[in-house]
C-alpha cells in the first residue's frame, strides 16, 4: 500500500500544479484585488471545453490553449461589467456569470463530456507520461509567475494593487477603479481558464461539471501556501510560488486521504472546513488572543 501511495505522488504533484495555476487566478482577485469572485467555477470549465473541442477538431494544441485563455478572459470581463457598469455586488456578479457559463459550456461541447485521449491527439500533458507533464508544468509556472511579477511592477499593475488595498484612496489619486477591477477579473479568469485547458488535457476529457467546487480548492491552495511561505518573504513572486506549493500539498493530502480509505465524497466538505478554519484564524487571534494579552498588560 505504501509503495502504491508513493507511486501516486507524481500524478498528485502534476494535478496540484494545474490546480495551483488556477489558485493563482483566485489569488489575484481574493488577495490583490480584494474581490470575492465565484466566476472561477465556470471559467475553469470554459477553458477545458474550448481546448477539448478545438483539439478534437484538428486545431493545434498551442493555439487551443491561447483561445481557451481568451475565452476565460471574456468570462472575467463579463463579471467585471456586471459588477462595475451594472452595479451588481462582485460576489453576485460572479454567481450570475457562473450560471451563464454552465449553458455556454454545454453549447461549446454540445454535450456534457468530451473525450480528449492522449493516444489519439498530440497533447502537451498526459497522465501516461507524468514526468514530461511535471516538467512542462514547472516551465509554465515559472513563465506565469515571471509575467505576473513583471506586470504587477508596472504602473498598470500597481494601480490594480492600489485598488485592492484602498478603493477610495485610489479614486482620489485619479485611478479608474472600475477599469482596474475589470482588468483584474479578466486576467484572473484567463489564468483560471488556462488551468482548465491544461486539466482537460491531463485527465483526458472535459466535463461540464469539472469546475464544481474549484473556488474551494483555490482558496485552500492560497491559504495553505500563505501558511507555508508567509514567514519567508512578502515578495509577490515568492507568494505566488507558495500558492503553487499549496496546490501540490492539497493534492498530496487528497491522495493520502484516498489511500487511507476515507470516502472521497467527503473531500470537498473537508476542504471547505479547512478553508473556513484558516479564514477564521486572523479573526480569532484579533478577538481573543489580542484581548487576552491586553488584559494581562493592564493587570
Amino acid at each position: 500500500m505504501f509503495l502504491n501511495w508513493l507511486g501516486a505522488l507524481p500524478g498528485a504533484a502534476a494535478q496540484g500544479m494545474i490546480w495551483g495555476i488556477m489558485a493563482i487566478g483566485v489569488y489575484l482577485t481574493y488577495k490583490i484585488l480584494d474581490v470575492a469572485d465565484l466566476t472561477v467555477d465556470g471559467s475553469i470549465c470554459t477553458g477545458g471545453a474550448v481546448c477539448a473541442i478545438l483539439v478534437t477538431n484538428g486545431v493545434n494544441v498551442w493555439l487551443a490553449l491561447l483561445i481557451a485563455l481568451i475565452a476565460g478572459m471574456l468570462s472575467g470581463f463579463v463579471t467585471g461589467i456586471l459588477h462595475t457598469f451594472m452595479g451588481i455586488p462582485a460576489i453576485l456578479a460572479g454567481i450570475l456569470t457562473q450560471l451563464m457559463l454552465w449553458s455556454v459550456n454545454l453549447k461549446i461541447m454540445g454535450k456534457a463530456n468530451v473525450a480528449l485521449p492522449s493516444r489519439k491527439y498530440d497533447l502537451i500533458l498526459a497522465q501516461i507520461d507524468t514526468v514530461k507533464s511535471i516538467l512542462v508544468l514547472i516551465a509554465a509556472v515559472v513563465l506565469l509567475i515571471a509575467f505576473l511579477y513583471w506586470f504587477f511592477g508596472t504602473e498598470l499593475g500597481a494601480s490594480i494593487r492600489a485598488t485592492g488595498n484602498n478603493l477610495n484612496m485610489s479614486r482620489a489619486q485619479g485611478i479608474n477603479t472600475d477599469f482596474t477591477k475589470i482588468l483584474g477579473l479578466t486576467l484572473s479568469n484567463g489564468i483560471v481558464a488556462l488551468s482548465g485547458a491544461l486539466l482537460a488535457q491531463y485527465q483526458g476529457f472535459a466535463d461540464v461539471s469539472m469546475g464544481r467546487g474549484a473556488i474551494v480548492i483555490g482558496l485552500a491552495a492560497v491559504i495553505i501556501g500563505e501558511a507555508v511561505i508567509s514567514k519567508i518573504s512578502q515578495n509577490l513572486a515568492v507568494r505566488l510560488i507558495g500558492v503553487i506549493v499549496g496546490g501540490v500539498i492539497y493534492y498530496f493530502v487528497y491522495q493520502t486521504v484516498i489511500f487511507l480509505g476515507l470516502d472521497a465524497d467527503l473531500l470537498k466538505m473537508l476542504s471547505a472546513i479547512v478553508v473556513a478554519v484558516f479564514l477564521a484564524v486572523p479573526y480569532w487571534k484579533k478577538k481573543y488572543f489580542t484581548k487576552a494579552k491586553g488584559g494581562q498588560k493592564h493587570a
